[in-house]
């Protein structure tokens, strides 16, 4: 099906990140793509030094009421980064543009090891729990479901924990719930899924970290999910997209700073022809 999405994240020019990877992950999956960049930075914030930031939370608003006079309309609607308090505030006022039974995927991304991210406080993660209410998915990393609970994060990882996480999310009445980077093994992670009942998929861990790849895997779990509003299917499609894509990087030092995931898009082409 040919859908319109609007997706709401910021542009880092250099990074393979946020809107750099949404745009041409859910395009090639034969979606019309709408963007309303949050702020347009020169490179991300990782690794890089002195980059650049333009905070576009004023012009935001701008376009939405634009958008409203025009009648522009969205099947779809999928978050990720926000950089600060008022930008989730300019996503919510987004929602009214959405058709009756548009879906609504959040990827609450603020967190990670541990800790929320350099610019995010307590008080951002209570903005981020209101848009999450708002979704039909939510895709938070164990980081930021322990910040949506309340609960203490662990580096280590049970099927107790993950369980009472899953349930502790659910409890605040978040609907379907995909949960990444359970480590329960030395050479696999788990991505758990909740919907009516608890499953999940469980695929190679790589000893290595690359930035971007959970922007990865949210928007190829978005592009499917669109296709197939198969929670299971999607999971695994986007966990496999996201280790191909960081398998197509490991050679390569120099390129440090993302995943090549553009080489991994005839994947998502193909399923597009159908």
């Amino acid at each position: 099906m040919y859908r319109k999405i609007l997706t709401i994240q910021d542009i880092s020019c250099v990074g393979q990140c946020s809107l750099t990877v949404a745009l041409p992950i859910l395009s090639a999956a034969g979606n019309e793509t709408v963007i309303l960049p949050s702020a347009l930075l020169s490179t991300h914030t990782m690794g890089f030094n002195k980059f650049t930031c333009l905070d576009l939370t004023n012009e935001m608003e701008k376009i939405i009421n634009h958008w409203k006079e025009e009648n522009v309309k969205f099947d779809a609607f999928y978050t990720g980064y926000l950089g600060n308090d008022g930008q989730v505030e300019a996503a919510l006022k987004a929602v009214p543009l959405l058709k009756e039974n548009a879906i609504k995927i959040i990827d609450p991304a603020m967190a990670d090891f541990g800790v929320l991210y350099p610019a995010f406080d307590l008080d951002y993660v209570e903005k981020i729990k209101k848009i999450c209410e708002i979704g039909e998915v939510i895709l938070p990393n164990i980081t930021e479901a322990c910040f949506l609970t309340g609960l203490k994060y662990q580096e280590k990882h049970d099927e107790k924990y993950i369980l009472n996480l899953l349930y502790s999310l659910r409890n605040l009445g978040y609907k379907k719930i995909v949960l990444k980077g359970a480590n329960l093994s030395k050479d696999k992670i788990r991505i758990y899924i909740y919907d009516k009942e608890i499953s999940y998929y469980e695929h190679e861990k790589i000893d290595k970290s690359f930035h971007g790849t959970g922007d990865v895997f949210a928007s190829s779990f978005v592009a499917k999910y669109l296709e197939t509003e198969d929670l299971y299917l999607s999971t695994k499609f986007a966990g496999d997209f996201t280790l191909k894509a960081i398998k197509e990087t490991l050679d390569d030092p120099e390129h440090w700073y993302g995943v090549k995931f553009e080489k991994c898009l005839n994947l998502l082409t193909e399923g597009a022809k159908k």
